[in-house]
């Protein structure tokens, strides 16, 4: 009995201080109605209530309009019992539910067990009004939602205890009572976190980079949205209350730093964003905008956290949150006219949802599977650097970005990078957006890339919401760029010091001769002036009166790919099963021949040619800074690749079976074996079912990497040479450098035909016109690659496929016998208006197969 009448007692100095007395000019200072009281939220109202109680504090009688009611309030019973104790018959009817409008109005924050009691007593009234209200005051307000489904609370306990301890002549009872009251207030008790360990983790390998803790229980919140969201009032509350929140969230992150002074002000952005809702129609408009202004001011820390964060969740919950940002930016782009004089750059909402969406991708890579473990060494030497002065060091200027490009900020704060991810838990590709990238005006947008000013976003920052065609622009911007740079450098030079003029990187080469007249003189100028190899290309063929306006260059890239790939040669093996070359580890030739080959490919990009080159992927992940793993082996030498797996698969004895050592054995170009320890003594280590990972890691390290470390160090070390100060490895990931180097191998003529346009008199309906793309259409694969090559002068679609190729067909006079001629530098087919279909198939057929040099037409 004792017990009971301290746990009633305290209930009701609890209720005095939550909900008052009901008289409005009641005098005690303990009391929620007395005019001069501070509201307090409900912990603190807990442990105030049993210091009124230990001091025997003075207690007000409800006043007759608060009669009948007090019980209502949800914190009267942990267990969600509707009980009206203060009531006299304990019965419930609509009469008595009537003052329930009023009693909430003083609830600050919520948790689940709160919001499902205030659901089952609007349930039995019908009436969802109050809780309509409680949401829209909470959700409204970044305090209070700081404070709503929170897990339980260690400190407050410990403040019950120590409160406690400080009446140690209090029975046991009366401990009891008061430990025991933190269930019948609003103290959460830790059974409310056992269902809610913190957020669920989806198949990925973020453990290793440990979980992130929060105080926030994000499955209760998730119950909670499945619970209200179903009601469309209810729904209603949740829009309005952001429309309200947003603004003041934005102002507190730009003027107040609220996040630095409580870290659990990121539980605002993680409570709402669990809204599932979050890109429907009525969001779009106002409400998700507004709030993804807000997100994007969060602290470079506060990304990081919530990046990690979001890691931890599954893929759905993933796609749910890109497809959330990328409804907002396709639906404000799809809504206006944006333009050159109306950028989308501007529009505040794509730039914030933008952002937004970085965070996110951020999360898909961590929560990925990584190899964060395997990256490659610097080069030991530096790339010299030329002995001229930079134009922008002759205008006074520090050149920016000289030792490379830049380094989005999050990704240094979180350690990662996209080239980390070997798969992220959703595809990259559905981080694009392409009506964005329809509308975005990419020379604007370049110069806010090279510009940084904080006034003028670049989507180029983000560059994984940007297809390959639209990064392959900003590229091609970059490069044109530096090179009229080294242009005028060098007019500056001739001027001031009576230097030759010489604007280009100029190769003039024998057909006949090609790989040692360009390799000798690319040699000449690596060591001189490496700075040179940033000149636009400009090549000649001895002999021939073919100007380069860019289609001499693709020939003779032709010709170096095919000579430098020739298997006479050895540089280079061939994989028959493949189709793939890869480096030969006892290759004759010297580091410098590779390096010569490794400026040849950074030419081909820095000058927007396609080359017909045939590398696994684990090449462009290791230019870009990755080592090769024995999961690359797969692709790269798939025979090894699934020897190893099977050993690695092997359910018997491995010693005993299969009797292998540490010691393996190789072929040189003569067939001679060669034998490798992969351990110090390998020939004398047996290898066993224990150290067999071991011995898979080891032999693939040493096939991908040790094997060929002079080569490709000298390899990468001339690509580097032409593209160190670009953006490609902030723009690209390597299956898109792949691309970038090789072109499409996918030849849609469907797409080339949709995209050609026609000129000197002919049209699409023109009868020639009809019977050309018959007859093109009908070619077999080696006649359409023959006829690309005619064309365009390379036999590969470009980044985007043949629909970005844009042709151009021009009629060259009446019927007669002469052959289609074309300007490779221009695509352009001059095609004479033959009399019959016959005739331009077999004008046309020669024409690309006997094509070859440049002559005079």
């Amino acid at each position: 009995m004792k017990r009971a009448a301290a746990k009633h007692l305290i209930e009701r100095y609890y209720h005095q201080l939550t909900e008052g007395c009901g008289n409005e000019a009641c005098t005690n200072e303990a009391c929620g109605s007395s005019p001069g009281f501070q509201r307090m939220d409900n912990n603190a109202a807990a442990i105030k209530a049993l210091e009124l109680y230990k001091n025997n504090a003075k207690l007000c009688d409800p006043h007759p309009s608060k009669k009948g009611a007090s019980s209502a309030f949800p914190e009267n019973s942990a267990k969600g019992a509707h009980n009206f104790s203060a009531c006299s018959n304990g019965k419930m009817n609509h009469k008595d539910l009537q003052p329930t409008r009023e009693d909430f109005r003083d609830l600050n924050y919520l948790t689940e067990e709160k919001v499902y009691e205030i659901l089952s007593l609007c349930s039995e009234t019908e009436d969802y009004s109050p809780l309509i209200r409680v949401i829209g005051r909470v959700f409204s307000s970044a305090e209070s939602l700081v404070q709503s489904f929170n897990k339980a609370k260690q400190h407050t306990k410990e403040e019950l205890k120590s409160l406690q301890a400080k009446d140690e002549d209090k029975d046991e009872d009366e401990k009891e009572t008061a430990s025991g009251s933190s269930t019948a207030m609003e103290v959460e008790p830790e059974a409310s976190a056992s269902s809610a360990d913190g957020p669920s983790h989806g198949e990925n390998n973020v453990q290793m980079l440990g979980p992130v803790e929060v105080s926030v229980d994000i499955d209760a919140v998730r119950r909670v949205y499945d619970r209200l969201l179903s009601n469309e009032k209810i729904e209603a509350a949740f829009l309005n209350a952001l429309v309200y929140l947003s603004p003041n969230v934005e102002c507190d992150l730009t003027y107040h730093n609220v996040y630095a002074a409580d870290p659990n002000y990121l539980n605002v952005f993680i409570i709402v964003m669990e809204n599932s809702n979050l890109h429907s129609p009525e969001y779009l408009e106002i409400a998700l905008p507004q709030f993804c202004k807000a997100m994007s001011k969060l602290p470079l820390p506060a990304l990081a956290k919530l990046a990690r964060l979001w890691s931890q969740y599954g893929a759905d919950q993933i796609r749910r949150l890109v497809e959330t940002f990328q409804q907002l930016i396709t639906y404000t782009v799809i809504s206006n006219e944006f333009s050159s004089e109306n950028l989308v750059n501007e529009d505040d909402g794509v730039v914030a949802a933008t952002k937004c969406l970085k965070i996110v991708y951020y999360a898909n890579v961590l929560g990925g599977d990584l190899d964060m473990d395997h990256n490659e060494e610097e080069d030991d030497e530096p790339i010299p650097e030329s002995s001229e002065l930079t134009l922008q060091e002759l205008l006074g200027e520090e050149r920016r970005n000289k030792k490379g490009p830049r380094v989005d900020p999050l990704e240094t704060e979180l350690g990662i990078r996209a080239s980390d991810c070997r798969k992220p838990l959703i595809p990259f590709e559905e981080f694009v957006n392409e009506p964005l990238n329809d509308v975005l005006e990419m020379d604007k947008d370049y110069t806010f890339f090279k510009v940084e000013t904080e006034s003028k976003f670049s989507f180029m920052t983000c560059p994984f919401i940007l297809n390959p065609v639209t990064k392959n622009l900003g590229l091609y911007y970059d490069n044109r760029i530096r090179m009229y740079s080294e242009r005028r450098i060098t007019a500056l030079y001739s001027l001031v010091q009576g230097q030759q003029l010489n604007p280009y990187l100029r190769l003039k080469v024998r057909r006949d001769h090609v790989i040692d007249d360009a390799l000798v003189r690319l040699e000449m100028i690596a060591m001189e002036n490496p700075a040179d190899l940033k000149k636009q290309l400009y090549v000649e063929f001895e002999g021939e009166q073919g100007v380069d306006e860019g289609g001499v260059s693709k020939e003779f890239f032709q010709l170096v790919v095919e000579e430098i790939f020739n298997r006479d040669i050895g540089m280079f093996t061939y994989d028959e099963s493949t189709k793939l070359f890869w480096f030969n580890s006892s290759s004759f030739e010297n580091e410098g021949q590779f390096t010569l080959i490794g400026i040849v490919l950074g030419l081909a990009i820095y000058n927007n040619c396609i080359l017909d080159v045939h590398f696994p992927m684990v090449v462009y992940r290791k230019l870009m800074g990755k080592k090769g793993t024995f999961r690359d082996l797969a692709d790269s030498l798939p025979v090894l690749y699934q020897s190893l797996k099977d050993l690695l698969e092997y359910e018997g004895n491995v010693e005993e079976d299969m009797m292998i050592t540490f010691q393996i054995s190789q072929t040189d170009l003569f067939g001679n074996p060669l034998m490798y320890d992969l351990k110090e003594g390998g020939d004398k280590i047996p290898v066993t079912n224990e150290n067999r990972k071991e011995f898979v890691a080891l032999y693939a390290e040493y096939m991908l990497n040790k094997s060929v470390e002079k080569q490709f160090k000298a390899f990468r070390r001339g690509f580097h040479m032409v593209t160190n100060e670009s953006p490609l490895k902030y723009l690209f990931r390597p299956e898109e450098i792949e691309l970038l180097i090789c072109g499409s191998r996918n030849l849609d003529f469907q797409a080339l035909e949709d995209s050609t346009e026609y000129d000197g008199g002919y049209n699409k309906d023109s009868h020639i016109i009809r019977d050309f793309w018959e007859t093109v259409h009908s070619f077999g694969q080696e006649q359409k690659r023959l006829f690309l090559q005619f064309t365009t002068g390379t036999d590969r679609a470009p980044v985007g496929g043949l629909g970005k190729l844009k042709m151009i067909i021009a009629k060259n006079g009446p019927d007669s016998d002469r052959l289609p001629t074309s300007h490779t530098c221009f695509n352009v087919l001059l095609l004479p208006e033959y009399s019959t279909k016959e005739k331009l198939k077999e004008r046309l057929l020669k024409a690309i197969t006997y094509a070859k040099g440049f002559g005079m037409l």
